[in-house]
């Protein structure tokens, strides 16, 4: 490990944070006036946007692409086909299996440490997840332009840096980073848990596909779930069960009974890769 390497992933790391905070607010302003000129004047202080879900979707989309194009176009975050290459069929399906298995545990974690988002986070979560434009937003283009900013250039500048028998001081800080900018602790606790399990995808990957897969089925699950069982929404785990909490703790033996064959099944299958 050296020293000036150390630095210089250091300022790229703040660089790369910065910008990312920047283009979301940037674009959540543009939002706001955008909504203002359609003579909406409640947007004046930004409360009508919170609540006009299209109008906040589209934003995160506008926010992501932008994001995507300038960290893929800098080399910040280098995209290729590589991985593909290798048919990482498996490694990508028990991905996508071991977020269903997190999903109720988690859920049953932050609700046992009484944690709820501010009300108008959820308020605005509330108002994306009511439209079409949400699903592209949350299910897609934010997962994949998260992944690009806190694994593919983050995580990989402080690997890099730091080296291999180092990497999991890597995965620790991009997962930190990653739940600090959510900006509220219920969100950002979920988001470092979720962030170590992404990070150590990346870290023996090489790749942001399955920690994309991952974001992607943990998120299409919330979205799915709000729009289909709409009852649920201000509930608790056990309002899932229907007040029954033999049911409740027999769901998430259920998910501990995906969630542990899938990383087995994941750390014999994941070798060191390429992007």
């Amino acid at each position: 490990m050296n020293n000036k390497n150390v630095l210089n992933a250091t300022l790229y790391v703040i660089l790369f944070v910065s910008l990312f905070i920047l283009i979301q607010s940037l674009s959540f302003k543009g939002g706001k006036e955008l909504v203002s000129l359609l003579g909406r004047t409640e947007a004046a202080d930004g409360d009508y946007l919170t609540k006009n879900g299209e109008t906040l979707a589209i934003t995160a989309v506008i926010s992501s692409l932008a994001t995507l194009i300038l960290f893929i176009a800098t080399k910040w975050a280098p995209v290729s086909g590589n991985y593909l290459k290798t048919r990482p069929w498996a490694v990508l399906m028990w991905s996508a299996l071991i977020a269903l298995g997190s999903i109720l545990p988690l859920q049953f974690l932050a609700e046992k440490i009484n944690l709820t988002m501010p009300a108008g986070t959820e308020e605005m979560f509330e108002s994306i997840m009511k439209v079409s434009w949400g699903y592209v937003a949350l299910g897609l283009m934010v997962p994949i332009a998260e992944e690009i900013v806190f694994r593919g250039a983050i995580q990989r500048v402080l690997q890099n840096a730091l080296g291999e028998h180092k990497r999991w001081i890597a995965i620790v800080i991009s997962a930190l980073i990653f739940g600090i900018v959510h900006f509220n602790l219920a969100q950002g606790l979920h988001a470092f848990l979720i962030g170590l399990l992404l990070g150590w995808l990346y870290s023996k990957t090489g790749s942001i596909l399955p920690g994309f897969v991952f974001h992607w089925v943990n998120n299409t699950v919330a979205y799915l779930m709000f729009n289909l069982m709409p009852q649920m929404n201000d509930g608790k785990l056990i309002d899932f069960f229907h007040g029954n909490d033999r049911m409740m703790y027999g769901g998430l033996f259920f998910s501990l009974c995906i969630f542990v064959p899938s990383l087995l099944q994941l750390i014999g299958r994941m070798p060191k890769g390429n992007k």
